[in-house]
C-alpha cells in the first residue's frame, strides 16, 4: 500500500531524513519509533503529501502521493497530527464532518470517485476530474449510518458532538480529530502520537479502535513514543535515528537491547510482559561508576533478595540485575521459570526439590541472605504450605518492598495466619507495581 524510496529531507539547514526506504504492505500497522528528532514527524509529513522530500518519493497504492491534487492526496490519505490547536470555533459534529470535504463540490454536494457506490463498496480512487456527482451522504454499508455519524460513535465523541471544539479538553480534542480523520474514510490512515494527550483509558481504547481499523482492511502508520504500547499494538515497528532506518520488521526483531542503545543513547532490558506476553522494554539508569562484577552488578550498588515463585519474579529479576545490583533469589523449586532465569542471570539461589515443601536448611539459606540483604522484595505470588516459610522469613526483613498486583486474597491458600502475617508486612512495607519496584528500591538502597 506504502512505498518509500529513498526519501530525503532537509529543513531550515539541517538535515531531517538521509535515504529513508521502506514498504508497508496493506492491512498493517506499522509503528515509526525513535528518538526525539530522528524525523518520525517529517516522515508522516512526506508520506500524505504535505511535504515534498529533496529526493525520493512516495507512493501510495502505485501512485506517487506529491504528485496528487490535494483532494486526491486526501482521498486516499487521512492524518492525525500531534499537534490539536484549532483556531475556529465550531461544533464538534462540524469538524468531523469536515473529514467529507474532499469529496465535496464547491456546492457542498458529496461526490464519488469512479467505481465508488454510495452503498460503501470502494473502488479504485481516480483524479479530481474523474469524480462523480452524487447529492446524498456516504453511508457506512456495515450500520447504515452515515460515515460522520459512524466515526463520531466508533471514537467516543458523540456526547459531545454539539460543543465547541474550543471548549473540549486536549483529550477529547484528540478523539475529535481521529474521528474527522474515520470520516475522511481512506485506506490509509496516518498518525502523529496519536495518545499523547489522553489518559491510559482512552490511550488503550484508541489503540483498540485502530486494531479494530486494521482488522477490517485499513492501513495505519502510527508515530509511537511509547514503546511498549507499540510492541503490544503494532505488526511491525520502523526504528529511525538520525534520519534514517536502523531497524525494521517485528517488535521483537526491533525492540534488542543493544539497537535500543545505539538508537536512544540509553540501558534497557527487554523482556516479555508476565501478562500479555509481548515485548517489554524498560529503561535504566546508568551503572555506578567502578561496577565490574558479574553481570555488571556492583555490591556497593545493594544487595536484593527475592522472594517469588511461579514466573512471578522474571521480569524484576532481569531489571534488578541488568541495573547493577546483587540479587539472590529464593528458595525456588526446581523446575520454577524464574529458577530458570536466575540461571540463566548467574544470580544467587536457594533451591529446593520439585513439588517439595521448603525445608529446614533451604530456610536458614534463605535467612541468611535476607539478613545480609539492603532490602527483600516480595513478589505476587502464591502463598500455600509448601512456600509460606518464604512469608514467614521475609518478616524478618528490616526493608521490605511488596510487588502486588493481586489482592493476597486471591493467591492465599495457607490459610488466616497466613493473611494475619502478610498484612502485617505490608503495613511497614513499601508497595509497588512492577513498573515502579527500581525506584523503590533504590529508595531503600
Amino acid at each position: 500500500m506504502i512505498r518509500i524510496e529513498d526519501v530525503s529531507v532537509t529543513l531550515g539547514g539541517t538535515e531531517i531524513l538521509d535515504g529513508v526506504s521502506s514498504e508497508v504492505d496493506d492491512g498493517r500497522f506499522v509503528g515509526l519509533v525513535g528518538p526525539n528528532g530522528a524525523g518520525k514527524t517529517t516522515l508522516l509529513r512526506a508520506m500524505n503529501g504535505v511535504l515534498s522530500p529533496d529526493s525520493g518519493r512516495v507512493l501510495v497504492d502505485g501512485e506517487a502521493v506529491g504528485s496528487l491534487s490535494s483532494k486526491a492526496a486526501s482521498r486516499r490519505v487521512a492524518t492525525v497530527p500531534q499537534d490539536t490547536s484549532l483556531s475556529f470555533d465550531f461544533d464538534v459534529r462540524d469538524v468531523v464532518a469536515m473529514g467529507r470535504n474532499p469529496y465535496r463540490t464547491r456546492f457542498g454536494n458529496e461526490i464519488r470517485e469512479a467505481g465508488t457506490r454510495n452503498d460503501g463498496t470502494n473502488g479504485k480512487a481516480e483524479t479530481d476530474g474523474e469524480a462523480e456527482t452524487d447529492g446524498e451522504p456516504r453511508i457506512d454499508r456495515e450500520t447504515g449510518t452515515d460515515v460522520v455519524t459512524r466515526a463520531m460513535d466508533r471514537t467516543e465523541v458523540s456526547s459531545f458532538a454539539d460543543r465547541s471544539i474550543t471548549e473540549v479538553s486536549g483529550g477529547e480534542r484528540q478523539r475529535v480529530l481521529l474521528a474527522r480523520a474515520l470520516a475522511q474514510d481512506t485506506p490509509v490512515l496516518l498518525l502523529d502520537e496519536p495518545t499523547a494527550s489522553l489518559d491510559i483509558n482512552h490511550q488503550v481504547r484508541t489503540f483498540e479502535l485502530v486494531r479494530e481499523l486494521v482488522a477490517d482492511g485499513k492501513t495505519v502508520v502510527a508515530a509511537i513514543h511509547d514503546l511498549n504500547l507499540a510492541a503490544h499494538y503494532c505488526d511491525e515497528l520502523l526504528l529511525l535515528a538520525g534520519g534514517s532506518v536502523l531497524a525494521s520488521g517485528s517488535p521483537t526483531a526491533v525492540l534488542e537491547e543493544e539497537t535500543l542503545r545505539e538508537a536512544f543513547d540509553a540501558r534497557a532490558v527487554v523482556s516479555r510482559h508476565p501478562v500479555t506476553g509481548s515485548t517489554y522494554v524498560t529503561a535504566l539508569p546508568e551503572r555506578p561508576a567502578g561496577s565490574n562484577g558479574e553481570n555488571g552488578a556492583d555490591a556497593s550498588s545493594g544487595r536484593v533478595h527475592v522472594v517469588g515463585g511461579g514466573g512471578t519474579v522474571s521480569r524484576l529479576l532481569y531489571l534488578l540485575s541488568a541495573a547493577g545490583y546483587e540479587v539472590s533469589v529464593g528458595v525456588l523449586n526446581e523446575g520454577d521459570s524464574d529458577l530458570e532465569t536466575a540461571r540463566l542471570l548467574g544470580l544467587d539461589t536457594v533451591t529446593e526439590e520439585p513439588f517439595a515443601p521448603i525445608g529446614a536448611d533451604a530456610r536458614a539459606a534463605v535467612e541468611r541472605r535476607i539478613r545480609s540483604a539492603d532490602v527483600t522484595v516480595l513478589a505476587d505470588v502464591e502463598i500455600g504450605a509448601g512456600n509460606v516459610a518464604n512469608l514467614e522469613a521475609v518478616g524478618d526483613a528490616e526493608s521490605v518492598v511488596v510487588v502486588e498486583e493481586r489482592p493476597f486474597e486471591e493467591r492465599n491458600y495457607a490459610g488466616s495466619d497466613a493473611a494475619v502475617r502478610y498484612r502485617t508486612l505490608r503495613e511497614r512495607a513499601t508497595v509497588v507495581s512492577p513498573d515502579d519496584l527500581l525506584s523503590a528500591v533504590s529508595d531503600a538502597v
